[in-house]
């Protein structure tokens, strides 16, 4: 759009040269020119959102955030979300947006065009689930009988995605993208994924349109703009021909072969042009031998050039950031933020929750509050939820004592979002926050930066130092008796009205019941207040005095003495004389008193006169008190101060001062140092040795308890380098030390045991499988089977093969799982078990089979016994016993004779001995069954034999007291006949998928669940 407005620029001032005389025409091609100019100055950037599925308020509320955030936007920093929008809503404002630099997500809507109409490039600089920079999922509304849904994507434009697939599934009604020939689009082919289409359902694409288009209109068409180019093109084109290839700086297509003709820039655009790099700040002079400033400098800021960073941003070199990098501090230089390294030590900046070192954490608690001890400035987001305050016995986490936080006092300025779900109920208002006096919102939580949710305790908000939120909106919801805060006047916060900055309150206490219960501001306040009492003004009706507002200053009379400056009362120094009836001082500082309570010294009141000091030239002086408090200058030879001007007068003689013991006397003292030195060394020496040899000691203790110990739940934390996981490993028996015995099976024993690398100095806990001697050849075959198996995947839900050991007998070298098997956890913990893990585990297992589907592997054998808990919030598939790699040309395992766990195998699996990924979809859902009957038995009382008639009459388990109707239908769906039965990848991304959305329905079910998002899983 940029360069095509050039054009015509260009073309108008071309008309303008020739027509010096037309009088009216040349003034409406002057307002056409300007018109022009006026859209050409820069693009609208807006900042995009990292919500997933999860949601804070109502769909209303949802949608008018999400025209909020971009309205007239034409580049998004960040991650387009469009989640929980009805059928009713217009979302054509979504028409102006061209670019996109994280991913786009389009989710749970009940629309029917996504009017991405301009849309031509997604970077993919954020994916969703580290994959897709695309993804479309369940825009339908199954509960309506008409077809409400999504039925068009209408990215008529869009012909580029950077980085990142595309994931398009669980859409009823969708037509027409599996017509669009993603290679041309996504540089991985193989990392799309579509659902299966019924294509008599859907209309066909025009016939201009080749069988390629978004939707069935010409315009609609699918432009390719990299298949099609000829082969001297590295990068898109704009016809077949080897002329007509874009500029290399160029993404998504162009309509030229200049850097000003692209549709989008790969890199950065600076003023329409697509360049590698922003011109740089300074440029050098070869004449002059050093460099200058450049006049067309800009700034980085996401993918354009910018004169200026935003406001709320920092300049760090030439880019514009959300905060300073580790040893550089903010500071302000002629109206611009910047980062400057510290001249020493830098003020102490923390992480807030989800950056670096605190990137895992969802909310403050126990385990990092300690972190923000003396913090001035936390970089990122502060976050109270719940479950911080209650503590987390399964990750061994206290509840968090309110007192604690305390450490927030130093607090003065928060990049990110503040957002508080929970406050402690003695806490009547958030203090530990008064001296906070900026909230940046660099990072934002639905477009607001200030959140308050559901705190019924809370009665004022106490944040008498915050003096700006300097972008996103304020939000105060559901606290029922909170007062004051709506008579802020909160735009005076606000930098500026254009920022379209607002506050957004409800479900609080109306005026007339705050009148009621006194909650009223002070008669000093003016601007509304935080709390009651003249220290908790906005701003003052007087003046004010230190941090409260006060009718008047001190200046005459009182206990302390004041000077007005401005709207302040500024009090006098110490060391000021108080003055009835008149000034006491001037202005501030010793320098500006009347009358002096002690002695004068020049221009400064003085506690006393200085004594033995040196001045700027070196020199060392004193003075004296003369007769009207004056310090005086002493004799030049009066070192440790004088009684009068004479050298008679002095206390000391410099002599005296400068003269010490003699050499002799010193000899003494150099030989009782060289003596205390030697025995001081001694001792040292001693008490390492001591130390090493105790520690020596507690080494082989700690050994043998290793060994010995069947209480340890906690793996030792290898020290070195982890094995390279992606061989097999073949290990010494001398590197393993084996334990106790933690089960056995078929082939073998199962011990705790230590593995320690030959030539590494770490101990690794580990379990290891051993097979029995004298067992078949076959038996052998099976567990080195298994070995190939495990070996064969890497995956964060999956068991890991550590090694191999072949001698005397083959021995399995897994990681050591130390709370067991999730079936015996589920049933030991099941009154402390929450609908939070129930789903964590879910997703967990459905990710690991997702992985192995992937790599061609089924599994055989999964059920709840088979699933180890390395800890409650971290849980791993194991047993690839029976576990079989499928070749590429191979859709289905034909098994042997041998034991089979039927009441988890699907029908044609117990028939035929048939194993696919459809049976181990079956089996999937028998496990989440055990999970939610906390260890339950499938089919108990049934015979085994009797399974195969129970399930070919249509009978299946029954529904877990705990579930509702959504949940049960995932396993319903897994135990379908094989011909309906979901296929594949698709019953693990309904898990997923079905997981993230189960939190934003049951909490607006007031059902207590965590405040956890599941999409992070």
């Amino acid at each position: 759009m940029m360069m095509v407005k050039k054009k015509v620029m260009k073309k108008v001032m071309m008309m303008l040269s020739g027509r010096h005389g037309s009088g009216g025409g040349d003034l409406l091609l002057l307002v056409l020119l300007g018109a022009l100019w006026a859209g050409c100055r820069g693009q609208e950037v807006c900042v995009g959102t990292e919500n997933l599925f999860s949601t804070l308020a109502t769909p209303e509320l949802q949608f008018q955030a999400l025209r909020k955030t971009y309205e007239k936007c034409e580049v998004v920093l960040g991650n387009l979300e469009v989640t929980n929008i009805a059928r009713h809503q217009n979302i054509s404002f979504l028409k102006s947006i061209r670019e996109v630099s994280g991913y786009v997500l389009i989710v749970l809507n009940e629309f029917e065009e996504v009017p991405l109409e301009n849309l031509r490039l997604i970077r993919g600089t954020r994916l969703y689930d580290d994959s897709y920079a695309l993804v479309v999922l369940l825009n339908y509304n199954k509960f309506h009988h008409d077809r409400v849904g999504l039925k068009q994507l209408r990215f008529g434009r869009l012909t580029e995605i950077l980085t990142g697939g595309v994931f398009i599934s669980e859409n009823k009604f969708l037509c027409f993208d599996d017509t669009v020939v993603w290679r041309d689009i996504v540089r991985d082919s193989e990392r799309v994924k579509l659902d299966d289409k019924n294509s008599t359902a859907c209309p066909k694409c025009p016939d201009s349109c080749d069988g390629h288009c978004w939707a069935p209109e010409p315009s609609m068409c699918q432009k390719q703009t990299k298949l099609v180019c000829a082969r001297q093109c590295d990068g898109r084109c704009y016809g077949p021909s080897p002329s007509e290839c874009c500029h290399s700086q160029c993404a998504s297509g162009c309509s030229g072969p200049r850097e000003t003709d692209c549709y989008a820039c790969k890199n950065f655009n600076d003023s329409g042009a697509c360049v590698r790099l922003c011109p740089p700040l300074s440029i050098y002079n070869p004449t002059a031998f050093q460099h200058e400033d450049n006049p067309n400098g800009k700034y980085s800021y996401g993918a354009t050039c910018v004169k200026q960073c935003p406001h709320n941003f920092v300049v760090d070199h030439n880019s514009c950031v959300r905060a300073c990098p580790k040893g550089k501090l903010e500071v302000e230089r002629n109206g611009v933020k910047m980062c400057e390294a510290c001249p020493g030590v830098c003020p102490k900046a923390c992480d807030g929750i989800g950056m670096d070192s605190l990137s895992k954490a969802q909310t403050v608690d126990a385990s990092n509050i300690d972190s923000f001890q003396n913090c001035t400035k936390i970089n990122g987001n502060v976050v109270f939820y719940n479950t911080g305050f209650q503590g987390d016995s399964y990750l061994q986490i206290p509840p968090l004592d309110p007192t604690k936080l305390m450490v927030f006092r130093t607090v003065t300025e928060i990049t990110g979002y503040l957002m508080i779900q929970y406050w402690p109920p003695d806490m009547m208002d958030l203090s530990v926050f008064e001296n906070l006096r900026i909230i940046r919102g660099r990072t934002q939580h639905n477009m607001r930066s200030l959140l308050l949710v559901g705190i019924p305790t809370l009665t004022s908000l106490g944040l008498r130092a915050l003096r700006e939120v300097s972008a996103g909106d304020v939000y105060l919801h559901s606290n029922e008796r909170l007062c004051y805060a709506a008579t802020l006047r909160w735009e005076l916060l606000f930098p500026s009205p254009t920022h379209s900055q607002s506050l957004v309150a409800s479900g609080g206490p109306s005026a007339d019941n705050c009148t009621a219960m006194g909650a009223v501001c002070d008669p000093l306040c003016q601007d509304g207040c935080w709390g009651p009492g003249p220290a908790q003004c906005l701003s003052c009706s007087f003046r004010r005095g230190g941090r409260e507002c006060v009718s008047g200053c001190h200046l005459y009379d009182g206990p302390y003495r004041e000077i007005v400056e401005g709207t302040e009362c500024v009090a006098c120094d110490p060391e000021c004389l108080p003055i009835n009836g008149s000034l006491t001082c001037t202005g501030q500082g010793a320098d500006r008193c009347v009358r002096c309570a002690r002695v004068r010294d020049g221009p400064h009141c003085v506690e006393r006169c200085p004594v033995a000091v040196i001045d700027a030239t070196g020199s060392i002086l004193s003075k004296f008190v003369d007769a009207n408090g004056t310090c005086q200058l002493c004799h030049v030879n009066c070192s440790k101060g004088c009684d009068g001007p004479t050298e008679a007068d002095c206390r000391r003689s410099w002599q005296e001062i400068t003269s010490g013991p003699s050499s002799s006397s010193r000899v003494p003292l150099v030989a009782f140092g060289v003596v205390g030195g030697v025995l001081v060394v001694g001792l040292v020496v001693i008490l390492a040795g001591l130390w090493l040899r105790r520690r020596r000691i507690a080494n082989k203790r700690v050994m043998r308890r290793i060994i010995r110990d069947e209480e340890l739940v906690q793996p030792l934390t290898p020290s070195g380098v982890a094995p390279n996981q992606a061989q097999l490993r073949i290990l010494k028996e001398t590197e393993l030390r084996r334990g106790s015995e933690l089960g056995s099976g078929a082939f073998g024993t199962v011990h705790k045991g230590v593995w320690v690398p030959e030539g590494e100095s770490v101990k690794i806990q580990v379990a290891i499988k051993v097979l029995r001697e004298g067992t078949s050849p076959r038996a052998n075959k099976e567990i080195l089977d298994e070995a190939y198996v495990m070996a064969s995947v890497e995956h964060p839900h999956l068991v890991r093969l550590l090694g191999v050991c072949l001698a005397p007998s083959v021995q399995l070298v897994t990681q050591l799982m130390p709370l067991g098997c999730l079936l015996e956890y589920t049933r030991r913990h099941r009154d402390a078990i929450g609908s939070q893990l129930l789903l964590n585990w879910c997703v967990q297992i459905a990710k690991g089979m997702m992985y192995l589907e992937e790599r061609r592997l089924v599994h055989r054998d999964l059920a709840a016994r088979n699933v180890l808990v390395k800890t409650p919030q971290h849980v791993k598939i194991t047993d690839f016993g029976l576990a079989r790699l499928l070749d590429v040309n191979q859709d289905e395992y034909q098994a042997d004779s041998g034991k089979m766990p039927i009441k988890w195998m699907a029908l044609e699996s117990i028939q035929y001995r048939t194993f696919t990924h459809q049976s181990d979809v079956w089996s999937y859902g028998v496990t989440v069954w055990e999970l939610m009957t906390f260890g339950g038995k499938p089919y108990e009382g049934i015979p085994a034999r009797e399974i195969p008639e129970l399930l070919e009459k249509g009978e299946r388990l029954p529904q877990p007291p705990i579930c509702t109707i959504d949940v049960y239908m995932i396993m319903v769906k897994c135990e379908s006949p094989r011909s309906t039965r979901d296929t594949r990848s698709h019953i693990w991304w309904s898990t997923i998928c079905w997981s993230s959305i189960c939190w934003s329905t049951i909490w607006w079910s007031n059902i207590r669940w965590s405040t956890i998002q599941w999409s992070n899983i």
